[in-house]
């Protein structure tokens, strides 16, 4: 299926690669279909690219690549709403805001992204933990995490 979208122009996505999340994502509950592709080879960064809005994409980490402690435990409403059989069927995502300076870019740990990679079924869920909070500045934690 070929989508028009204002950041990366027409592209093509692949049907059984669109992740539903049946109630969106904060404050865009409207939106529930996306697409995650690799921005470029050896970059942990990727774009969650929305289906219904060209417009609308995120760019999202994986929390292990810059706090490899990272740790989430999921509700049982949670692992329920994803149908997740297993932790292995399961990937995690933070969303990133890049400001202009970019090495002050942040990944948001409150509210990671959930996906169940088998189903693709997706849903941002708010973590509890007192660790995870709305901006760690990934670079630093990288510096202090990954020497």
């Amino acid at each position: 299926m070929k989508l028009n979208t204002s950041r990366f122009g027409e592209i093509e996505v692949d049907e059984k690669e669109i992740i539903t999340f049946s109630e969106g994502l904060f404050g865009f509950e409207d939106i529930k279909r996306y697409v995650i592709f690799q921005m470029e080879e050896d970059n942990p960064l990727m774009w969650m690219q929305a289906i219904e809005e060209g417009s609308l994409a995120f760019i999202l980490i994986r929390p292990f690549e810059f706090n490899p402690n990272y740790s989430l435990q999921l509700s049982d409403g949670d692992v329920e709403d994803l149908s997740l059989t297993s932790p292995d069927d399961s990937d995690i995502f933070a969303i990133v805001v890049v400001p202009e300076d970019a090495s002050k870019m942040t990944a948001n740990l409150q509210g990671p992204v959930v996906i169940n990679r088998v189903l693709k079924k997706g849903k941002q869920v708010i973590s509890t933990s007192p660790k995870h909070k709305l901006k760690h500045y990934i670079l630093e934690e990288m510096k202090t995490n990954l020497g």
